[in-house]
C-alpha cells in the first residue's frame, strides 16, 4: 500500500494506493502542520510502502507532514518534483521548475486518463487552468485567485459591508446574478471564473478542429475539473465537464506506477 498526499494552500487530501487503485479520498484544513484528526486517521493505517507527496502548502507544513510519516511508520516522504518530459507529458514551461507540481501531477493525470485534449480546472485557494493536446504536449496555462480571494480583495479594497457575504457564498445560486450585495459578489467571482473556463475551452475545441484537418485531434476535448471550490464552480461552467476530486492524487498514483 502506498500513502499519496496532496498538501494545497488551504487543504492536505490523501488517499491509499493499491496497485492502480485509489482508496477514498479524505480531506482536512493543514492550517500549516499536521491537525490532530489526520494523526488519528493515520494511526490505525497499515504501515505504507511509500509516502509520495505533492506540495504547494509551503516548506513547513511538508516538514511537519515528512516527520509525523517518519515517527508513525519509519518512513520517508517522497515530494514529487516536476520534470520536462514524462510518460509521455511534455510541459510547456521554458523552466519546467516554474510550474507547480500540482498542476502537473493533474496533467499528467488527465494524459493517462483518456485520449484527446484536455482543459483541466483547479478550483482552490487559486484557480488554475492548464490546456493539453492529445498526444502529450501541454500548451499552458492561466492562473487566477480563487472565489474567497476574489472576494477578500473586494472588500479590501472597498466600503462593502462583510455582514452576510460568508452565507451569500456559501448558499448554491439560483441564477447568475445577485438580487443583493452578498449574492452579486458570490455570482461576480464564480461567472467569471467559470466564463474563462468556457472561453478557454472554446479555444481548445478551435485547435483540435484546426488539427482534424491533418487528420490529427478532431474530438471535442474533456474538460476536467477538481479542486475544493469545484462544487461551488460548477454551476457558473457552461460546457460539459467532469468533476475529478482526486485528479493531484490520481497523477501521484500514475508516477508511483509506471515511474519516468
Amino acid at each position: 500500500m502506498n500513502l499519496l498526499l496532496d498538501i494545497g494552500n488551504t487543504n492536505l487530501r490523501w488517499a491509499s494506493q493499491e496497485g492502480p487503485y485509489l482508496g477514498d479520498l479524505a480531506t482536512v484544513r493543514h492550517g500549516g502542520g499536521v491537525p490532530l484528526d489526520l494523526l488519528a486517521a493515520w494511526e490505525v493505517l497499515e504501515v505504507p510502502g511509500r509516502v509520495l507527496v505533492a506540495n504547494v502548502g509551503g516548506e513547513p507544513v511538508a516538514a511537519a507532514v515528512g516527520r509525523v510519516v517518519r515517527a508513525l511508520w519509519g518512513v520517508e516522504a517522497e515530494l514529487a518534483a516536476v520534470q520536462a518530459s514524462c510518460l509521455g507529458l511534455r510541459v510547456a514551461y521554458e523552466d519546467p521548475s516554474r510550474l507547480g507540481v500540482d498542476r502537473w501531477l493533474a496533467l499528467l493525470a488527465a494524459q493517462g486518463h483518456e485520449a484527446g485534449s484536455t482543459l483541466i480546472v483547479d478550483a482552490g485557494t487559486a484557480v488554475t487552468y492548464d490546456l493539453l493536446l492529445d498526444g502529450g504536449r501541454h500548451l499552458g496555462g492561466l492562473i487566477l485567485p480563487g472565489m474567497e480571494m476574489m472576494r477578500g480583495a473586494l472588500l479590501q479594497g472597498t466600503w462593502i459591508p462583510p455582514m452576510g457575504l460568508d452565507r451569500a457564498i456559501a448558499l448554491p445560486l439560483a441564477e447568475p446574478w445577485g438580487t443583493d450585495t452578498g449574492t452579486a459578489v458570490a455570482a461576480g467571482g464564480a461567472q467569471a471564473l467559470g466564463a474563462l473556463a468556457d472561453r478557454l475551452y472554446d479555444r481548445l475545441a478551435e485547435r483540435c478542429a484546426q488539427g482534424s484537418e491533418s487528420g490529427a485531434d478532431d474530438a471535442a476535448p474533456r474538460l476536467l475539473l477538481t479542486g475544493g471550490d469545484a462544487e461551488r464552480l460548477a454551476p457558473a461552467i457552461g460546457r460539459p465537464f467532469q468533476i475529478l476530486p482526486d485528479l493531484v492524487l490520481r497523477g501521484l498514483a500514475r508516477l508511483a506506477e509506471e515511474h519516468c
